[in-house]
C-alpha cells in the first residue's frame, strides 16, 4: 500500500498480542498512542528498547498515551522473551506486543523495507493523536535503538501545539519559550499570549510556554 502520511488515519486492525486479541481503535480509545516495529525477538538492541518503555509507563501515563510494539514472531516467542526483558532490564513489560507473523499490520504500516532486510520490520515508530491521525512517523534502521526521550518530547510538542496556536523551536523542552504561530496576529498575540512575547522578528516572536503557570 501506499506510504502512510502526516494526517492521514492511523489503519485499523485486530491482532493476537501478548494481551489478548486487540482491535486498535478500540484499544486506543480517546488516548494517544504510540505504535512502534521491532526487527525480531530475541535481539539484543529490541531488548533494551522494550525494557526502556516498560520503565517509562508512568510518562506515557501523564501523557493520556497507550503503547503496542509489534514484530513478525509468534505469540510463543514473545512470551518467551518478556522473560528475558524483564530479567535483563529490571523491569516488568506491561503493555502489547503484537505478533505479527502473516505481515498483516506490518504491509498496512509499510514497516518492512525490502532493501534493507525482506522478512523483518525496520524499526518504525508512529505516534497517533486522540482523533486517530498520525502526528509522527520516524524509521530507525535495525542497528539503531530508539530515543525514548525524544519520543516523549515529540508528545509534549504535539500536545502543546495541538491546542494552544504556538509552535515550538529547534531542541524545545517542556518548560521552554515557544514560538507564536504566525496566522496569529501581533495585536491578537497581546490578548491571546499574556505572559507576553518577545518579537525578534515579525515571522519569529517567541512567548513562555501558554500551558504552564
Amino acid at each position: 500500500m501506499a506510504t502512510l502520511r502526516l494526517g492521514d488515519e492511523a489503519p485499523n486492525f485486530t491482532a493476537q498480542t501478548t494481551e489478548g486479541e486487540i482491535n486498535f481503535h478500540e484499544w486506543l480509545g480517546d488516548s494517544w498512542g504510540v505504535l512502534f516495529s521491532h526487527p525480531a525477538d530475541y535481539t539484543p538492541v529490541c531488548t533494551t528498547e522494550l525494557g526502556t518503555v516498560s520503565k517509562y509507563t508512568e510518562e506515557f501515563n501523564k501523557r493520556n498515551t497507550k503503547v503496542m510494539a509489534l514484530s513478525v514472531d509468534g505469540l510463543a516467542s514473545h512470551k518467551d522473551w518478556i522473560k528475558d526483558i524483564n530479567e535483563t532490564q529490571a523491569t516488568t513489560v506491561n503493555f502489547p506486543i503484537i505478533a505479527d507473523e502473516d505481515r498483516k499490520v506490518s504491509g498496512l504500516y509499510d514497516m518492512i523495507h525490502p532493501n534493507a532486510d525482506s522478512k523483518h520490520t525496520v524499526r518504525s515508530v508512529f505516534v497517533i493523536g486522540d482523533d486517530k491521525k498520525i502526528k509522527l512517523t520516524i524509521t530507525y534502521p535495525a542497528s539503531t535503538g530508539r530515543n525514548f526521550d525524544e519520543l516523549l518530547r515529540v508528545i509534549d510538542s504535539l500536545q502543546l501545539t495541538q491546542y494552544h496556536s504556538v509552535a515550538t523551536p529547534a531542541n524545545w523542552n517542556n518548560g521552554d519559550d515557544c514560538v507564536i504561530a504566525p496566522s496569529i496576529s501581533s495585536e491578537d498575540a497581546k490578548t491571546k499570549f499574556p505572559k507576553g512575547f518577545k518579537e525578534l522578528k515579525p515571522y519569529l516572536r517567541m512567548t513562555p510556554q501558554p500551558n504552564l503557570n
